[in-house]
């Protein structure tokens, strides 16, 4: 299997015009040159303002344009990246032009890569600008290639890149050192979660996500847990159970640990649930052929905690944090569990299967009561849920809910931090009527409408007295939720969920 392309960030503080570099890239926003850009147009004897007068460069979001020095500064190439306009520009915009200039540079082969970004926007905090552009270089550099026996002609990239983000400041470097750092961190634990989540079926099942949870557990210094169907079958997680029973692949709870150094008294306990079925076949009430390979990725959420708890053990928040990600894989065959068959969940309330691919929540259910059971008073699950929150929201927004306004309010605080965008919907006791069976406490479908509501409240109903917010990132998870970005996973919710508990 070919590796990663590993990249490194470090603030430099250095002359922009005498930077020896295989590709300087500076921002640009619509109708003005920064002061690093002004510099080296004179350098280059006005290349970069005729670029802009013929048009070819206007300074938009998501645009760039490649200049070649002919030796006149030490960088080879210039890469001027648009970053909108400068009353619209704040840090979710300088980290997708980051990106935009590590993908170039794999492109270009680039090897060494000087960034002047944070200059165009001296309205963006200094420290949030260098963060969000050290998590941009990571996202930008990932490209999926464990599994390609050859790069081929097309598909040649550099062995590692090394990211300088600079600037003329000799300051700089102190002040920038403690941002780029906390960016390497969320940046190369959301790399890592997009690595598992892009792996198939037949490599990454509930025992291998098991045997790398307790891998990374060890690298980061966590406790990890692991409940297999023996134990699991002792504590009567019957939701889990059900899932996983139709298939070879035995389902199991992974529970990871991270306490601070020093546990205060009154230290608050975070619970982290996500979901993970490593492949969903949607088990008797089956799929649809078209697009079943893409159910790899409905282990998504479950692997998004799994990042998050390598940066929060990184990051050393003040707070105790339970990482909880049920795995089981839901597969048809004669021991699946079956449409009419009435489950007994942890909690001990029933729940009618009205259909086997509702079965995220199946799963979610024993582990958000599990969690409140082990003592965490906020809980936070997130998950693959529904092609209803796809309709509702498409590919740019995940689904928020919950039972508290403020946890939902400090969600969307961590969003705006991440730019991982979510939007409130509702689960109030009107959606959790159409959850109620005739034959058993719940049934795992509501109906054809407000699917993600009611899936929501079904999860609900399994939280006594703890703040618990659901994030349904069913559309944002994989392939174009975010343009520009790498075939597959872009690792959603890691940076949120982390930040989230940062917070706290």
């Amino acid at each position: 299997m070919k590796p990663i392309v590993p990249i490194e960030v470090k603030a430099v503080s250095a002359e922009i015009t005498a930077i020896k570099t295989d590709l300087l890239a500076l921002g640009v926003c619509e109708g003005k040159l920064s002061g690093p850009a002004e510099q080296v147009d004179k350098k280059l004897n006005g290349a970069i303002a005729a670029l802009v007068k013929l048009g070819d460069f206007k300074g938009k979001s998501g645009t760039t344009g490649l200049i070649y020095t002919q030796s006149h500064i030490g960088a080879a190439r210039v890469l001027l990246v648009g970053l909108g306009k400068s009353d619209k520009t704040d840090a979710d915009v300088l980290r997708k032009a980051a990106a935009t200039v590590s993908a170039k540079a794999l492109e270009l082969k680039a090897q060494t890569v000087d960034v002047c970004l944070h200059q165009a926007v001296p309205t963006v905090d200094a420290e949030a600008a260098v963060q969000a552009i050290t998590e941009g270089l990571y996202f930008g550099s990932y490209r999926y290639s464990e599994y390609l026996s050859s790069d081929g002609e097309n598909n040649q990239k550099p062995s590692s890149i090394k990211a300088f983000i600079a600037d003329a400041s000799k300051a700089f470097v102190s002040t920038a050192a403690k941002a780029v750092a906390a960016g390497t961190i969320y940046g190369s634990a959301q790399n890592y979660a997009r690595t598992l989540a892009n792996r198939p079926g037949n490599v990454i099942s509930p025992q291998t996500l098991a045997e790398e949870a307790k891998k990374m557990a060890r690298q980061a210094g966590l406790r990890c847990t692991v409940l297999d169907e023996k134990a699991l079958a002792a504590k009567k997680m019957g939701g889990i159970l059900a899932v996983g029973q139709g298939s070879a692949n035995k389902p199991r709870l992974i529970l990871l640990e991270y306490k601070p150094a020093k546990v205060a008294k009154n230290i608050p306990v975070i619970g982290l649930v996500g979901k993970a079925i490593t492949f969903d076949s949607g088990g008797i009430s089956i799929k649809p052929g078209e697009g079943m390979h893409d159910m790899k990725y409905d282990k998504s959420g479950g692997i998004a905690v799994l990042g998050a708890m390598q940066a929060i053990a990184r990051l050393k928040p003040k707070a105790r944090v339970l990482g909880l990600i049920p795995a089981a894989e839901n597969m048809p065959s004669g021991l699946a569990y079956r449409p009419g068959d009435i489950v007994t969940t942890y909690s001990g309330k029933t729940v009618e299967i009205q259909n086997t691919d509702a079965e995220g929540r199946m799963i979610l259910c024993d582990a958000i009561a599990y969690a409140e059971q082990l003592g965490c008073r906020t809980i936070v699950d997130i998950a693959t849920l529904t092609g209803a929150c796809v309709v509702a929201l498409g590919q740019k927004r995940a689904g928020v809910m919950g039972n508290d306004e403020n946890l939902i309010e400090q969600i969307r605080a961590a969003s705006r931090q991440t730019g991982e965008r979510v939007w409130h919907l509702p689960c109030d006791d009107e959606y959790v009527e159409l959850m109620k069976s005739k034959v058993a406490d719940l049934k795992n479908t509501g109906g054809r409408w407000a699917g993600a509501c009611t899936a929501a409240a079904f999860l609900g109903q399994f939280v006594n007295d703890a703040r618990w917010a659901h994030v349904d990132m069913a559309g944002v998870g994989v392939w174009g939720a975010d343009e520009g970005a790498a075939p597959g996973s872009i690792g959603f919710g890691v940076r949120l969920l982390s930040s989230f508990v940062m917070n706290q």
